[in-house]
């Protein structure tokens, strides 16, 4: 029987609204929409739900207040399989939520413009993780984002590394200076394009699907110097390039892929990366699996919805003649 993995996440929880329109309004101007979806989400809680539909034994942990939607967010993940049972409460305030733009142009990209209003995921404190000191130890990964305070992350990665579990922090929105002893506590760092921009000041450039790999190299070699070990990189449409301590390893996208909704796709590949480590693949097995898991996501409408399960990523992959094994 395949090893199941325990992964921890402690994150946020979000209740997406999405607007989905050809045109995005100017100041003072009104324009019509096409469609408008309401779905379960956040960085943490879409970890979370892939993580589980690709076999993981997922526990999330973050703060929800007791309203509608903090029922709704913690249904979505239960249906899923992921235990909630150490979910915080606020009491007073209102859960997360975000309004979602998709900007549809016919014959271009789809774009998303996302702003969150973070409400209970920025009251969780450390005291209130503090249980996680004893109990860390039982998960093979914790998954953290920057969607909730900075010393919850702090503790929580500090807890892992004294327990010797690996920790994967995917940094959105990104916090410009992480002290040295949070990143010296992290495993993994998987910023997309726009996210390694902001953290080295390096564009990596891109023509027809091929990126510049001098620049992603540059790149790299800042987040080294300034103390993280291992950058996953996601490169859109160009794949994935993950360099390490001992190698590098990139791995191109899926091809043909429409992308219908690419809001859940980081998450959805940094879940897929960190499950299937968990279960043994080496590091280039896992990236051309998350590529896959990324690709099948984002060619679809929705957050949780779009996030698929083992079977369809096989499926896909052996259309392509590829091959995670």
């Amino acid at each position: 029987m395949e090893r199941k993995p325990k992964i921890l996440i402690v994150g946020s929880l979000v209740m997406d609204q999405i607007a989905i329109t050809k045109e995005v309004p100017q100041e003072g101007h009104r324009v019509f929409g096409e469609e408008f979806v309401k779905t379960p989400g956040g960085k943490g809680a879409n970890q979370a739900v892939q993580a589980a539909r690709l076999g993981a034994d997922v526990t999330i942990i973050g703060k929800v207040g007791r309203d509608a939607n903090g029922k709704e967010l913690l249904q979505a993940c239960q249906q899923e399989g992921v235990d909630t049972s150490r979910m915080l409460y606020d009491e007073d305030g209102a859960s997360g939520c975000a309004v979602i733009i998709l900007e549809k142009i016919p014959g271009e990209r789809t774009r998303n413009r996302i702003l969150v209003i973070s409400g209970s995921n920025m009251k969780i404190r450390p005291k209130e993780i503090e249980f996680l000191k004893d109990e860390i130890g039982q998960y093979d990964m914790v998954m953290l984002q920057n969607e909730i305070p900075l010393e919850v992350n702090e503790t929580a990665a500090r807890y892992a590394y004294e327990q010797g579990v690996p920790v994967m922090l995917k940094p959105a929105p990104v916090i410009r200076r992480l002290s040295k002893d949070f990143i010296s506590h992290l495993t993994y760092i998987a910023p997309n394009e726009q996210e390694i921009r902001a953290m080295t000041g390096v564009i990596i450039n891109r023509k027809r699907g091929v990126f510049n790999f001098e620049e992603a190299k540059v790149a790299s070699a800042i987040m080294r110097g300034k103390g993280y070990a291992n950058i996953l990189t996601t490169l859109g449409e160009s794949g994935a390039l993950l360099d390490a301590p001992d190698k590098t390893i990139y791995k191109r996208a899926a091809p043909g892929i429409e992308v219908v909704d690419p809001t859940a796709g980081g998450d959805s590949f940094v879940a897929a990366f960190c499950t299937r480590v968990c279960k043994g693949d080496s590091r280039g097995q896992a990236l051309i699996f998350a590529n896959y898991t990324a690709a099948i996501t984002i060619s679809r409408m929705g957050v949780m919805d779009s996030l698929p399960t083992t079977e369809e990523v096989m499926e896909l992959m052996k259309a392509n003649g590829r091959s995670c094994v």
